[in-house]
């Protein structure tokens, strides 16, 4: 413990040491909250008020904000100098074109290109400290996936490359809408696209204001990441609440998703894809033998029972009973979250175990479960259909690509329409059973009183 303690005061005054040489050797803004290098690497929490008001100092930007300023009358009939919103990376404004068309412009903060691999330089220089601290915790993976997601989300014609090809891959989800991009108004740095309002898929009030089932969106988003993850493999990685919007079409007053944010996405190699669809087959099943096999090749080994219970925040009860059966409780939540604290260490060994392409998984999980859980439709059935009828289509499509034989493709084809059928059945005996149900509490409830 001494030993510990010994370190800790050693990185604390490295890190204090060096704080005071950069504030030394730096003219001081106090406007300017990012001086406090320390904290902002750890946290993006606090923005910097020259970050807010970006725009307005845009001449002090790259040459595309000065470009993009000297020409804002002759671009727009109008822009709105006070962001829509801001994050960690840009602000986004609201403006509108000359031809009355409304546009969403997105703009990264001048600083962000130069200060991001400092950023990612102290946080490497952190994690080490951490891993000298408690040998126990390694996250090393946490900078190694800093480092090569960071300058993929800094350039904006990826992100609007990443959001045509999921408009085009979902192309058959009416509900779904991502925002048009206008290629001839951005750049690197600046993304102008399609402005589209909305409520967060976790605002509930809004749902209920604007009349919104709140089951036929967690129903349709389930249907979205399934064909996601399970079919294409290509996977927008953050689904948080600001990056999901609901509402309903002006024209057709037909429930809409909204997807916004497509700079992170993973995307998924085939034999991970298929390990993965299979695992969550054998999850829904509760086949043992399967969650075993199939967590040994994504690289859990021994701890598989804890890379399952991971996966689907439940406890291993729920997993060997098959998590499709049995309906998460406010006790196996308490369960949860107890484990979690008592095996950080294996938890920590697992992630440094799994491959990469599991990281941004498992954090995308964690936010579709965090707005399931707002919604109060978390381990619903439908969600679980849903997903199976995904993971046989990905598993027969993959079949009948590594096979020449016309018999083959037909029998696997076959094999999947059965099983199609299979859960199409299952699915309308639960909304049979559902309905009576209702009608029979509805006839108790009119009884009774």
């Amino acid at each position: 413990m001494a030993g510990r303690l010994l370190k800790v005061s050693s990185l604390a005054t490295v890190v204090f040491a060096s704080s005071g040489f950069y504030l030394y050797n730096r003219q001081l803004d106090l406007n300017d909250l990012s001086v406090i290098r320390f904290g902002r690497a750890a946290s993006t929490a606090v923005i910097s008020y020259d970050y807010l008001t970006a725009f307005r100092h845009v001449e002090y930007g790259t040459e595309d904000y000065w470009t993009l300023k000297s020409k804002l009358s002759e671009l727009f009939v109008s822009f709105e100098e006070n962001p829509q919103g801001a994050a960690s990376l840009a602000q986004v404004h609201k403006a509108v074109l000359h031809d009355g068309r409304t546009v969403a412009v997105k703009v990264q903060h001048p600083k962000v290109q130069r200060q991001s691999s400092k950023d990612i330089m102290v946080i490497e220089v952190l994690v080490k400290a951490v891993n000298w601290l408690f040998p126990d915790f390694t996250f090393m993976w946490l900078v190694e996936e800093a480092k090569k997601n960071m300058p993929l989300e800094l350039d904006f014609l990826n992100e609007g490359h990443n959001a045509e090809k999921v408009a085009k891959m979902l192309s058959h989800f009416p509900f779904l809408k991502v925002p048009m991009i206008y290629w001839d108004l951005s750049t690197k740095r600046i993304l102008t696209m399609e402005f589209l309002e909305g409520g967060q898929v976790n605002d509930r009030e809004y749902m209920k204001k604007h009349y919104i089932n709140v089951n036929e969106i967690s129903e349709n988003l389930g249907k979205m990441y399934s064909e996601m993850i399970f079919v294409h493999g290509f996977v927008h990685c953050d689904p948080h609440p600001g990056n999901v919007l609901v509402r309903k079409c002006p024209r057709s007053q037909k429930t809409e998703i909204v997807l916004l944010d497509h700079g992170l996405y993973q995307v998924l190699q085939p034999d991970f894809r298929m390990d993965y669809c299979r695992l969550w087959m054998s999850l829904i099943k509760g086949d043992l033998s399967g969650v075993e096999r199939y967590s040994r090749r994504l690289g859990a080994g021994d701890l598989y029972p804890l890379f399952a219970c991971v996966l689907t925040a439940r406890s291993w009860n729920a997993v060997t009973a098959g998590i499709s059966s049995v309906p998460v409780t406010q006790a196996e939540d308490v369960e949860i979250r107890t484990n979690a604290a008592l095996y950080l260490p294996q938890i920590s060994d697992l992630l440094n175990r799994v491959p990469r392409q599991m990281l941004l998984l498992l954090k995308t999980n964690d936010l579709l479960r965090g707005i399931e859980t707002t919604l109060q439709t978390r381990a619903s059935s439908s969600s679980f259909i849903n997903m199976s009828r995904c993971c046989v289509r990905a598993v027969a499509r993959h079949k009948r690509s590594k096979t020449q034989s016309r018999r083959r493709r037909l029998q696997i084809t076959l094999a999947e329409s059965l099983s199609l059928w299979k859960l199409s059945v299952y699915e309308l005996l639960l909304w049979v059973k559902g309905s009576m149900m209702t009608r029979w509490l509805s006839a108790l409830l009119a009884f009774l009183h």
